[in-house]
């Protein structure tokens, strides 16, 4: 099991990332606008720039959502290999059977 504090840390930072997500896209679109003129540009990156860090959708982790695990992660289960394994063999994951040939 992840640290508490670890998991509470990137469930701040999904919030941030759904608040800033729509001013975020708009400041993005205004920079890479060829067709506006420089300054314009450049005032919108100088306003990307002082939203907070955590914002950003890269800054979120990747974690199981049974044991909060960061790493060994499959986003198609939203588990680490360790939960997926384990509930699989379980039989509590639908659609997946233990392989032999």
């Amino acid at each position: 099991m992840a640290k508490k504090s670890a998991i509470a840390k990137n469930e701040r930072r999904k919030k941030l990332v759904a608040q800033y997500a729509e001013k975020r896209a708009a400041l993005k679109a205004i920079a890479e606008d060829e067709s506006l003129p420089m300054e314009e540009r450049f005032k919108a990156r100088l306003k990307l720039a002082e939203l907070p860090r955590n914002s950003a959708a890269n800054r979120v982790r990747n974690r199981c959502e049974v044991t909060g695990r960061p790493r060994g992660y499959y986003r198609k289960f939203n588990m680490s290999r360790i939960s997926l394994r384990q509930l699989a063999s379980e039989g509590q994951v639908p659609g997946v059977v233990k392989s032999s040939w």
